[in-house]
C-alpha cells in the first residue's frame, strides 16, 4: 500500500538527551498520527505546568502512564510505517515516540510510582489526600522531575504540531 507524500519538514528538537536536526517526511498517516498525539499532550496535566502547591502528584503521574499507553496503542495500530524514514538520515514519529516513552516517561514511572504509592498507604485517615502529599518529603523533588518532563513533552508536541500542520496550542508558561 503506497500513501503519498504530502510534504517534507526540517525540525530541530532538543530534548535533553536527544538533540537532533532533521527532516521528517510527512505523509497522510504520519500527519494523522502526530495530529493524534499532539491532542493527546495538548489536553493533559502533563503539559500543563504543575506549580507548588496545584494538583496532585498521584494525578500527574497516573496522566504520564496513560500517556504511555495511549501512545503505544498508536504506535500499534497506525504499524510500522510511521517508524520507517523514507531516507536513512530522517526521523519518524516511531522514533520520537519509543524515545519519549523509553527515555523520559519509563524512567520517571518506574522510579515514582512505586514511593509515592508506599508513602500514600501511610495517610491517616484525618488528612486529606492533599494535605498528605504535601508532607511527604519528596514532594518538591518529584514535582521539579514533572516540570522537567513537561518541558520535553511541550518540545516533542511543538515538533508534532509542526507536523501536523497546526498552530501551537500549548503555553509554555
Amino acid at each position: 500500500m503506497a500513501i503519498a507524500k504530502l510534504s517534507e519538514t526540517k525540525f530541530k528538537i532538543n530534548l535533553g538527551f536527544l538533540e537532533l536536526e532533521t527532516t521528517w517526511e510527512i505523509d497522510e498517516l504520519q500527519k494523522n498520527a502526530a495530529w493524534e498525539m499532539y491532542v493527546e499532550l495538548a489536553t493533559r496535566i502533563a503539559t500543563a505546568k504543575l506549580k507548588e502547591n496545584d494538583g496532585l502528584l498521584r494525578e500527574a503521574l497516573t496522566s504520564l502512564n496513560s500517556l504511555f499507553a495511549t501512545t503505544r496503542e498508536l504506535l500499534k495500530r497506525c504499524g510500522p510505517h510511521i517508524a520507517t524514514p523514507s531516507n536513512p538520515n530522517d526521523t519518524t514519529l516511531g522514533h520520537l515516540a519509543v524515545n519519549i516513552l523509553n527515555r523520559v516517561l519509563r524512567p520517571a514511572l518506574a522510579k515514582w510510582h512505586p514511593i509515592l504509592l508506599d508513602w500514600e498507604q501511610l495517610k491517616p485517615a484525618n488528612k486529606t489526600t492533599k494535605q498528605h502529599e504535601l508532607e511527604w518529603e519528596y514532594n518538591e523533588e518529584l514535582r521539579g522531575v514533572l516540570n522537567v518532563i513537561r518541558e520535553q513533552l511541550i518540545e516533542y508536541a511543538n515538533v508534532l504540531g509542526t507536523v501536523s500542520g497546526v498552530a501551537n496550542l500549548i503555553e509554555n508558561n
